[in-house]
């Protein structure tokens, strides 16, 4: 961010990048290079897999599955990039395998091939086997990336247009952590402002309005509505953030609301950004200890603003299978 200097810049691919490079480092061993070309290729093509997912003809193949193979249009497009994110996945496994030390796993693919070395020896009829695999790591890419990025820029955003909460925010960080040390986990108890904060961020903003899609497993009946086996259900997180019989003045954005009169955190049973119950996304607890340090180290940091005279962001957000700010510039000043 330091190499733009006082000019306005676009803080997506920074951030993409970043996020990225923590699910690549747990997955895969390594970082990438910000400027490695198939890298900047992978999360560009991920970025516009997730727009073009909720294309009103692509919707009609949960209907007529066949319209996916129609060689046109968003189709063909979505299938291409399925393609090379595969082509570029399956390298990585492929050097894993060939670089596999018994000895001294680097990392979960490793993990995984041992496991999958250990059911062969025994015989056994395991699921663990290169095709899941490749779902699995798939899923952590995608969903690793896109969520957390997208929660931060909202952040950087909202601190952009909101300059006295991001000062309440700078001087407990200051507090706490002081200028020249780097955020631990440890602190987070002790900055219940600054978490109420991102909280209030993720409520107003909800990554994954939709959730993800759920099936019911068998015929259930809840509040009086019959709801039939098989049927898919999609939970309305952006409407309970935003309900107004639950969140006084839901629209405004204001950290206070979690916290009491001793400035302590408030847990509300209505916050839900990572979803409820048996199915709550398994990244939450990695996606909470990214976003405290990263936004942390980035108020630690910098003053972030909007650029004089550009107009105000929309706030209504894009939205593909997540909830994406639409483009902005910022400009830093180091504290």
């Amino acid at each position: 961010m330091q190499k733009h200097g006082e000019g306005p810049f676009s803080p997506f691919p920074i951030v993409s990048k970043a996020v990225s490079n923590i699910i690549c480092s747990l997955c895969f061993g390594r970082r990438f290079d910000y400027n490695n070309s198939e890298f900047k290729k992978m999360l560009d093509l991920m970025s516009r897999a997730l727009e073009i997912c909720l294309n009103t003809q692509l919707l009609l193949v949960n209907i007529c599955s066949w319209l996916y193979y129609l060689p046109f249009g968003p189709f063909k497009e979505l299938r291409q990039i399925e393609k090379d994110i595969t082509t570029f996945l399956k390298k990585i496994i492929k050097d894993h395998r060939e670089s596999l030390d018994v000895e001294n796993p680097r990392d979960f693919i490793d993990v995984y091939l041992l496991h999958m070395e250990e059911e062969r020896k025994n015989n056994s009829e395991g699921s663990f086997n290169e095709d899941y695999l490749l779902y699995i790591i798939g899923d952590l890419f995608f969903a690793g990336t896109d969520t957390t990025t997208n929660s931060l820029l909202w952040c950087l955003l909202y601190m952009s247009l909101n300059p006295d909460v991001q000062e309440k925010v700078h001087e407990e960080i200051e507090r706490v952590i002081g200028p020249h040390r780097a955020p631990s986990l440890t602190d987070k108890a002790q900055m219940p402002y600054t978490e109420a904060t991102i909280m209030e961020v993720q409520r107003l903003t909800a990554v994954v309005p939709l959730s993800i899609p759920h099936m019911t497993s068998e015929t259930t009946v809840l509040q009086g509505y019959t709801i039939p086996k098989g049927t898919v259900v999609l939970p309305n997180l952006w409407s309970v953030h935003r309900d107004p019989a639950i969140w006084e003045k839901p629209n405004e954005f204001y950290p206070n609301r979690f916290l009491d009169d001793q400035g302590q955190l408030i847990k509300k049973e209505s916050f839900i950004p990572f979803g409820i119950g048996k199915r709550v996304c398994m990244g939450e607890q990695l996606a909470k200890m990214e976003l405290f340090l990263m936004f942390v180290s980035l108020i630690q940091s910098f003053k972030f603003a909007l650029p004089k005279d550009s107009q105000k962001p929309i706030l209504t957000g894009r939205y593909g299978l997540t909830l994406a700010p639409h483009p902005f510039d910022i400009i830093i000043s180091k504290r």
